[in-house]
């Protein structure tokens, strides 16, 4: 599942490429004349492979009801996706996860080139075998064609602090080179991954002075008929400046062009504002029903981070402002061109993070964290030909936005995921109703670097109240502890439990509502009191969630 993968990629490339790095800079070995010959030095290889491995074993009350959904379930629980809760059934399995990178950097271009892979192979243990698909294949016998592919790019260094990445490439949103920064501080940069956290195929160039950065970059998310403007591309340009040792601060601006009208995307769900993948994410559909529509939207972002490493002293600091702009227009004729575009709808959202972090201990899991944010939300949909949410990359990838550095489980998603990705809140635009957000963490190194625990409490609200509902979306107790064997190995354990706010109460009397999950299948779940009319009377059951992870980053 591409939202794991896509945060623990980035600290794979990033650590053996600037070990290989410092290690190309030595010349020669050094000699010593108490011995008869030099020590040479371990030759620096044109080819390295390295590998994440995650094996866990997870159990929890939520599950699908859909039979053939057995294998990777990704979006909003309670939504489109069948993912529901229950007081009477409790869900059992293990699953395993292998991320194999592969980095081609040759002599003869002195380090000026590098040619980057990687690729995913998953399943649930026992799922099925002789077969082709990815998420599967270990059933007795294995042998499944299960071999997916994330990125296929390049990096060219054609003058020094140049940089130039072409092809298949992570597309996140922050002004650092995913393949050379740390896991950590890509969650708490830029707009830490709630905007666009995927992978995208395109150019990108940035150029890197002593105290600034700035990249520029184009990508299609979408290439329909190649004859014709009906595609979905976006264009980058975001930057960062140094304004003391401790404090930084940047801005973004991107831009899309949606010509597809929801064509594309995700297997039949399509992509896009009026896609069903929009609902299955947890974001607002644009109900246009059969109508062609085009979309242009826009995002104008500024963001800020004190001592974004927390190496500096014992206060962290983080924050950003995003605004997205654009209108959509609509044309109900099956040859557009023949007759004028209308306007449908205006569209202006924004969302604000702020995150505040102490360390009060020798080591970076000797902290305390505050995490805020809030998106806003759209009261009347489209009734007003305007829409107040927020746009983020979900609409066109599964998922295209990962909100997972909060440190919540349940209300938002988390990272330790292979196969299962089913949050309360699976997008910040919270289906269009907004969101404000608060998480407190506290973790300590009980052995320094070698086992960790954290506690964290999550609650949400809602500035939208939706129809029969509440603004209350529920709050949140997680832990954690973590013994490390070595240098990035672990075996970790984890639980979290959920509380679900009046949010879930939403038209709790029939079986419209899609808050609650009930839209979807029009039957009553399991454990929830009907009345004599047999509808549901009650909220769905509350989450939880415990497993026991094993991990392993190999280089």
């Amino acid at each position: 599942m591409k939202k794991f993968l896509i945060i623990f990629s980035a600290a794979l490339f990033s650590l053996p490429i600037a070990a290989q790095e410092g290690v190309s800079g030595q010349t020669s070995a050094p000699s010593f004349t108490w011995f008869s010959k030099e020590i040479p030095l371990k030759a620096n290889k044109e080819f390295q492979f390295l590998a994440y491995y995650i094996n866990q074993a997870v159990t929890s009350n939520m599950y699908p009801k859909n039979d053939l959904l057995k294998g990777q379930v990704v979006g909003r629980l309670f939504g489109s996706n069948t993912s529901r809760t229950s007081n009477q059934l409790t869900s059992a399995y293990l699953e395993q996860r292998l991320i194999p990178f592969i980095i081609y950097q040759p002599h003869l271009f002195n380090g000026k080139a590098i040619l980057r892979m990687s690729f995913e192979i998953d399943w649930t243990w026992g799922d099925v075998s002789y077969g082709t698909g990815g998420n599967f294949g270990s059933a007795f016998s294995a042998d499944q064609v299960n071999l997916q592919t994330q990125n296929i790019e390049i990096e060219l260094n054609p003058v020094p602090r140049l940089y130039i990445n072409l092809g298949l490439q992570r597309l996140f949103d922050t002004p650092y080179n995913p393949y050379r920064t740390m896991v950590d501080k890509m969650l708490t940069t830029g707009y830490r991954l709630m905007y666009f956290g995927s992978d995208g195929v395109g150019v990108n160039a940035r150029y890197d002075w002593d105290f600034a950065r700035l990249r520029a970059g184009y990508y299609k998310l979408y290439e329909n008929y190649i004859q014709k403007n009906d595609d979905v591309s976006l264009f980058e340009l975001i930057g960062e400046k140094d304004i003391s040792r401790a404090w930084k601060a940047g801005g973004s601006v991107y831009y899309m062009p949606d010509r597809a009208s929801g064509q594309g995307g995700i297997s039949v769900f399509g992509q896009g504002l009026n896609s069903s993948w929009a609902r299955q994410m947890g974001t607002y559909q644009f109900r246009y029903g059969a109508a062609k529509y085009k979309a242009d939207i826009a995002w104008l972002g500024a963001f800020f981070g004190r001592n974004t490493e927390h190496w500096l002293d014992e206060w962290q600091l983080n924050g950003f402002v995003n605004v997205n702009i654009g209108r959509s227009d609509t044309a109900t004729v099956e040859n557009p061109s023949t007759k004028d575009w209308k306007k449908a709808t205006d569209i202006f959202g924004f969302a604000a993070n702020l995150r505040g972090s102490y360390r009060y201990g020798q080591t970076l899991n000797d902290c305390v964290s505050l995490d805020l944010l809030y998106a806003s939300g759209d009261a009347n949909g489209l009734k007003d030909g305007k829409f107040n949410g927020v746009i983020t990359g979900n609409y066109y990838g599964g998922p295209g936005a990962i909100p997972v550095g909060t440190g919540s489980y349940l209300v938002l998603p988390h990272s330790n995921v292979v196969n299962r990705y089913t949050p309360a809140v699976a997008d910040i635009s919270n289906m269009g109703y907004g969101m404000a957000f608060a998480a407190v963490n506290v973790s300590k190194s009980f052995i320094p670097n070698r086992l960790n625990g954290k506690i964290g409490g999550v609650f949400a609200a809602s500035p939208i109240t939706p129809v029969g509902g509440g603004n209350i979306i529920g709050s949140e107790i997680n832990g954690n502890l973590c013994y490390n064997f070595g240098p990035y190995m672990s075996v970790e354990l984890h639980a979290a439990k959920m509380f679900l706010g009046n949010f879930y109460d939403s038209n709790q009397n029939t079986y419209s509502s899609a808050v609650n999950g009930w839209e979807a299948d029009h039957t009553t779940p399991e454990g929830v009191e009907v009345n004599e009319d047999g509808l549901p009377n009650a909220r769905p059951t509350s989450p939880w969630t415990a497993f026991l992870v094993f991990k392993w980053l190999l280089f």
